[in-house]
């Protein structure tokens, strides 16, 4: 791991911080996954009828299988440290979603709660990978148009 070691010889409140929070999200991910496929009469409709209208669509559609499954391996990944920049980035279009359902679609203290710790968990875990995302701010990059796979600069 890359501890971030202070000038006191002691590891930075970040790297608990982030490791927490990537335990909680992961976990939280995973049980979010697996509770649809093992307990689905726990899954969440909402109390407002356009959130309750949503997730039904979502479910009739198929679409929601696929989400949970990807919510599965996503967690596992976080929960594992593994492909991080990846995973935090398949997470945005979900988490978006997830966000607008929290405080558009069931308004509440409690999803309001959910929504406002989806952003934190997010932020917390994206922040020590970000220089793998400033390279997708670029406006007027080149493109290389080569055979090559071009992931010599990066370790893997």
């Amino acid at each position: 791991m890359n501890e971030v070691v202070e000038s006191d010889g002691q590891v930075g409140s970040m790297f608990w911080i982030y490791h927490l929070s990537r335990l909680v999200f992961g976990g939280w991910w995973l049980f979010s996954g697996l509770m649809h496929f093992l307990w689905p009469e726990l899954q969440p409709l909402g109390d407002e009828q356009a959130a309750i209208d949503f997730t039904l669509a979502l479910m009739a559609s198929g679409l929601f299988n696929w989400i949970k499954v990807a919510e599965v391996v996503l967690g596992v990944l976080i929960l594992a440290n593994r492909a991080m920049p990846l995973a935090m980035l398949a997470l945005v279009p979900i988490n978006l979603v997830i966000i607008y359902w929290n405080f558009v679609l069931d308004e509440g203290a409690v999803e309001w709660t959910f929504g406002a710790m989806s952003i934190l968990f997010n932020a917390i875990l994206i922040w020590p990978w970000r220089r793998y995302f400033w390279p997708l701010f670029v406006w007027r990059g080149q493109a290389d148009h080569s055979l090559r796979p071009g992931i010599q600069d990066y370790r893997i």
